[in-house]
């Protein structure tokens, strides 16, 4: 006699390798995620591995762990965020998502309906792309060993022409997509119950359309997205590596009204928190305002805009030139100010 699936609490059993743990990913998994990556051998078959047969180009492959708390908050939820997380890893590197594993880590005691719910977030992001899960993993951990779920992702994507972030040469233009810092605000707020002025939601969405709209036009020379440690540390990180300065002017970095009230009343400055749904793009001169205007043709790049460019100065410094006109260095942040955001 088979016994029954628990349809309210995901117990140890459901991590254990035997009938439980197949009947869950079989009934309550797998249904989640019916696209099958063309010409592969993947997560329904439940086997040890996947097998792909990509088109031809560059291979490119990502992974990242996904413990952000709350796991729902204004914006998304932790599926939303770690089908983007490893979209958007793919996308900054020129690369078309194509598959992605996850991994699950479950506190025995979660609430079944809670992983249906972030899973159907992380399937219906997955879906819009034309993205297959090919292979999985689930465990269960004890009451109390684990703060709810995390979720583990390896994206898998191909490229024409693989874009790295220390491609920039003095002269080219850094184009920032999208207001900066939504994300761990909208993070903190709903954390610590923080009063908010104005709308704050999680910028939170895959950029590959809108990378795909600039990579068409060419030019592009560099791709970073401001997670952990936001603009300040994708600038200073593709500084570094690229051998360059890199001057920003903070009247052209679009910060939503909302956050830059709460980050004023905090504290903390808004280009060192996480973005979820943003890339840094640095372009040559010469496509700059072409690959600007294809952007904002896509609905998350309204508010892209040019906030400066790479100098000959300075090798490895970011400088800000302030909106008063003096100019400072922008440092690379030691730390993320709000953990567990991604």
């Amino acid at each position: 006699m088979r016994r029954p699936l628990s349809e309210e609490r995901i117990t140890g059993l459901h991590g254990a390798g035997g009938e439980l743990m197949q009947r869950l990913i079989a009934e309550v998994i797998l249904p989640l995620f019916p696209l099958k990556s063309a010409g592969s051998l993947g997560l329904e078959a439940l086997d040890d591995g996947a097998v792909l047969s990509l088109p031809q180009g560059h291979v490119v492959v990502t992974t990242d762990s996904h413990v952000v708390k709350p796991l729902e908050f204004p914006g998304g939820d932790i599926g939303v965020l770690a089908a983007c997380g490893t979209i958007n890893d793919l996308a900054v590197m020129g690369a078309r998502p194509v598959a992605v594993t996850l991994g699950l880590v479950v506190e025995e005691g979660f609430p079944t309906a809670e992983l249906v719910r972030y899973l159907g977030s992380f399937a219906e992001i997955l879906g819009e792309l034309g993205v297959a899960v090919v292979a999985g993993d689930t465990k269960v951990m004890g009451k109390g060993e684990l703060d709810g779920l995390v979720l583990h992702t390896t994206g898998i994507g191909v490229a024409e022409r693989v874009i790295p972030d220390a491609g920039l040469e003095p002269g080219d233009l850094i184009i920032v997509t999208g207001s900066v810092g939504d994300h761990g605000m909208a993070i903190l707020a709903a954390r610590e119950g923080l009063p908010v002025e104005g709308e704050l939601e999680s910028d939170v969405a895959p950029v590959w359309p809108l990378v795909e709209r600039a990579l068409r036009i060419g030019g592009i020379k560099a791709m970073k997205d401001p997670t952990r440690g936001g603009l300040a540390a994708s600038l200073n990180e593709m500084a570094r590596k690229s051998g360059v300065g890199i001057l920003v002017r903070e009247a052209m970095i679009p910060v939503r009204p909302a956050v830059k009230g709460l980050a004023e009343l905090l504290g903390i400055s808004p280009l060192n928190l996480a973005c979820e749904g943003r890339a840094v793009i640095g372009v040559s001169p010469d496509r700059a305002e072409e690959v600007l205007s294809a952007i904002r043709e896509d609905p998350l790049g309204h508010g892209a805009a040019i906030i400066g460019e790479a100098i000959g100065e300075y090798p490895g410094k970011v400088i800000l030139e302030t909106g008063v006109g003096g100019r400072r260095y922008l440092e690379m942040p030691v730390g993320d100010p709000v953990p567990r955001i991604c």
